[in-house]
């Protein structure tokens, strides 16, 4: 039956008054449990809402006396619970049908019980051992009543107390009620477990109940069931407290920092323990889901925190996690000021005495100061690290909260711990002094984007290269690396290849021919037409970037159309274009993103006019029919190199699409291009563009890109001989080195080379996938969670226990530091690895060189664990 609240409250202030007479009669110290006892049962008689407020408290041992933590920890997994009969009845309810006729076995008693459901254990039919969670009856509507009830009161003190209105009471009391009401709701919850099992798939530790599809109804949820150690009883477990702890931790951080969808209540009750320290993630009635941008900013002000950048993070967590900040202008340095040093104090000077909640009451004392508030996203993740830190707290007493948040925000960041980056200093010192003199050196006069300073991610330490031969490099302090950059491409053949020798050993003699006629450009261009079924002429520049700036012109000026759509993560060059939503930074829904600048200085009406769509996604290509007469193409890498696979699927609907609306499809093959088949992997695809944009190899190591394609798109930028009509109807391209003798020359004997010996390709898929084998020996045999794709010569790193999926998870799943650390544990053993870049192969490495390369990746990995770098 559903409680009445008068009821409950009469009850309540029963208790309080017969605590008030117990307290005349004796001091405090003897009435702790007395105190204890009857704060539980006025939490119970409250009803479900009360007993979250007592799961919370039973965590925060720091706050309330160990006697009450103790006895309200009986309200995470064993509170009240229905009898048998009731239980009964609400299983053959939600059935609509006999317990037998789905069931075998069926425990009406509970395996555990909270504050608004209990769980059973049970066998189907087939002998599957499960789990059957069941709404308490009454339970919702109690709910129900008591958010009712409470919203009148809100309503009211909005009308009469400032404070209220001012914090925007109703409408937050309203994002309450309903994450409250959607604890009832198993249907809501099923959706939102299954989405945390798959996110969690693979993980070396953490292990989500999978949901049983049939057998969830709004009252009930049926899941495989998992045996385990409670969360209260930890001391268990064969791991020591401060290890799980720091489990329990980092895996609260993944979910908020790179799934964006966090278990809502972590307490004890909701988590338990395998033998060997596996966390089992139950009870997924409270959720909390961050956006993208939401996500950026919590990882970016965090980040600012940890580098001690105040100013910058007081802009960033205003930007993002404050509302009412107009109120802030008229006094924006004094509240500046405030935050500053609040942040100051807490992230240095008391970081080994983090607490959570000292740190929120703190910022949020001065936004109330200056009429400003949370926004309701960072109150959700206040209340998770509330939990999470108590839980933790628990589990280690002596945990530093701070120093492990800093080891997993770091993840975004090149950071090293001070030991590690202290030997590397001293290790690099000794064996590169040349080149750190040079980088030193070249910060005088240069600004290397490409292998120094690049975006997002600079190079700490740097090679300065002498000479390279075959698969090697050699630095100017003489040391020999293995070669895995392969120049970003080029280098299909390896270094300083006879073939490459000799063309370009004869173009000098010849003499260096640009902006004129000349033969080489014609044999370059026929290879290029001759390789692609679907290209009838090509035109030439200088690199992939300008390829795919004058492939969009063309389609652009053809159809007399501004919009490209293009696909999220696809990176086309360094173009405005090229860049919106590639890389790191993503916005909107992942099922309909939203197109974003890639980097600063970006024309907003470019970005404006590009639709992004996911790659994979069939369904969202309907989008290309309905705004056909909007586009100028589409562009796509058919092979992304950041996942090294083609989906066939998916390119065979593209293409489809493509052909019925009219709008040019364009594949950007700058890095696959001749590098992982002969004419690309479109020819593994058996899929054919209307235009292809090409460099890299196809330029022989020098600079070179091509576009090549359906004649009448290629011949919009051909003089029609009338100068008005060249206006009108054409689009320009040109460029003063584009075609020139000696690049063409170079391209043209690394393309007839590879033509004449096409069965290169077949061998150098079978080295790529041998060190690929050995790679994923080694990781596994470390036990670090590692994802390597790899074909046709091109890998793709990525230490996380997340398949590659769309590229904003892959990118939220990944742990950059450890892949920039990576590169330089492996040139410490002889090997160059560039950072956070796929890697490459080429025809030159030997089987020598592939086995110095797996000896250099074991090691790497073992020290790299021993460093820290994985959460184990």
């Amino acid at each position: 039956m559903t409680r009445n609240p008068f009821t409950s409250a009469g009850t309540i202030l029963g208790h309080a008054f017969g605590y008030g007479v117990s307290r005349l009669r004796s001091p405090r110290e003897s009435l702790r449990a007395e105190e204890a006892e009857r704060l539980l049962d006025c939490l119970v008689e409250a009803g479900p809402i009360y007993m979250k407020l007592g799961q919370l408290l039973a965590t925060r041992s720091d706050l309330v006396p160990v006697e009450w933590a103790d006895k309200l920890r009986t309200l995470q997994d064993d509170a009240p619970h229905m009898d048998a009969a009731t239980t009964r009845a609400v299983v053959t309810r939600e059935l609509r049908a006999p317990m037998n006729s789905v069931f075998r076995e069926f425990d009406l008693a509970p395996v555990a019980s909270g504050s608004v459901a209990q769980v059973h254990r049970a066998r189907l039919l087939d002998g599957q051992e499960v789990a059957v969670k069941l709404v308490k009856e009454g339970v919702a509507e109690h709910i129900d009543q008591n958010l009712r009830l409470m919203g009148r009161g809100i309503r009211l003190a909005d009308k009469v107390l400032p404070v209220v209105a001012e914090s925007d009471g109703i409408r937050r009391f309203a994002e309450v009620s309903a994450l409250f009401r959607s604890q009832a709701d198993m249907l809501q919850e099923a959706v939102r477990q299954k989405a945390v099992y798959r996110n969690f798939g693979g993980h070396p530790y953490v292990r989500v109940p999978r949901v049983v599809p049939d057998l969830v109804t709004p009252r009930m949820l049926t899941m495989e069931f998992m045996e385990g150690i409670r969360g209260n009883s930890a001391h268990e477990v064969r791991l020591p407290g401060a290890q799980l702890a720091r489990r329990l931790q980092d895996t609260i951080y993944t979910m908020l920092y790179m799934h964006g969808l966090s278990h809502g209540d972590p307490h004890p009750g909701n988590i338990l323990f395998s033998q060997d320290g596996a966390l089992i993630l139950l009870d997924y009635g409270i959720t909390v889901e961050l956006t993208e941008d939401e996500k950026w900013g919590l990882s970016s002000f965090y980040y600012a925190c940890t580098r001690k950048e105040w100013d910058i993070a007081v802009d960033r967590f205003t930007a993002h996690f404050v509302t009412g900040a107009e109120n802030l202008r008229a006094r924006w340095e004094e509240y500046r000021g405030e935050l500053v040093a609040t942040l100051e104090r807490h992230f240095d000077t008391l970081s080994n005495r983090w607490s959570t909640i000292s740190y929120f009451r703190d910022v949020r004392d001065i936004l109330h100061r200056y009429g400003a508030r949370y926004t309701t996203s960072f109150t959700k993740v206040e209340l998770v690290f509330l939990s999470c830190e108590g839980f933790a707290t628990q589990l280690d007493p002596e945990i530093n909260i701070w120093d492990n948040a800093r080891k997993f925000t770091d993840r975004f960041s090149p950071y090293m711990s001070k030991a590690v980056r202290e030997r590397f200093d001293l290790q690099f010192r000794k064996q590169i002094p040349g080149s750190l003199d040079m980088r030193d050196r070249a910060d005088k006069s240069l600004v290397a984007p490409t292998h120094i300073h690049r975006y997002f991610f600079p190079s700490t330490y740097p090679i300065f290269v002498k000479d390279a031969l075959a698969g090697r490099i050699r630095d100017v302090d003489g040391n020999e690396y293995v070669d895995l950059s392969g120049g970003y491409g080029p280098h299909i053949l390896g270094y300083s290849h006879p073939v490459v020798n000799e063309a370009i050993t004869s173009g000098v003699a010849s003499g260096l021919v640009n902006g004129i006629g000349n033969q080489p450009e014609i044999e370059l261009a026929e290879l290029l037409v001759d390789a692609f079924p679907s290209a009838d002429k090509a035109l030439l520049c200088n690199s992939g970037t300008e390829s795919v700036l004058l492939a969009i012109r063309l389609c652009r000026a053809y159809r007399k159309r501004r919009t490209v759509v293009k696909f999220e993560g696809h990176y086309h060059g360094f173009s405005d274009q090229g860049m919106v939503s590639s890389w790191f930074r993503f916005t909107g829904d992942k099922h309909a993103p939203q197109p974003i600048a890639g980097t600063l200085g970006s024309d907003p009406n470019v970005v404006q006019n590009t639709v992004v769509l996911q790659y994979g996604d069939i369904a969202a290509l309907e989008q290309l029919r309905e705004r056909a007469d909007e586009l100028a193409c589409v562009i796509c890498e058919p092979m992304p190199s950041s996942t090294t696979t083609f989906d066939l699927d998916f390119l065979t609907a593209l293409r489809a699409v493509c052909t019925d609306t009219g709008v040019p499809l364009v594949f950007d093959e700058v890095v696959t291009g001749f590098r992982v088949a002969y004419g690309g992997a479109q020819t593994l695809a058996g899929i054919e563009p209307d235009l292809t944009c090409l460099g890299k190899v196809i330029g022989g190591g020098l600079p070179c890109g091509a576009v090549a394609g359906r004649a009448e798109l290629i011949e919009t930028c051909r003089s029609s001989e009338d100068p008005f009509r060249d206006y009108e109807q054409k689009a320009f391209a040109g460029g003063t080195l584009s075609g020139n003798s000696l690049t063409c020359r170079a391209g043209t004997a690394v393309l007839t080379h590879l033509r004449e010996n096409q069965h290169l390709y077949e061998e150098l898929d079978a080295k790529t996938q041998w060190l690929r084998r050995e790679f994923v020996e080694s990781t596994g045999k470390h036990g670090i969670s590692c994802r390597i794709n790899a074909q046709r010569s091109i890998f793709s790193l990525n230490f996380s226990h997340r398949s590659a999926g769309i590229y904003r998870e892959r990118m939220a799943g990944s742990n950059f530091k450890a892949t920039i650390a990576l590169a330089y544990y492996m040139r410490q053993h002889g090997v160059y690895m560039p950072e956070l870049h796929s890697f490459l192969l080429s025809v030159a490495h030997t089987d020598e060189d592939l086995a110095a390369t797996s000896k250099a990746f074991d090691l790497s990995v073992a020290d790299m664990a021993n460093d820290g770098f994985f959460v184990t």
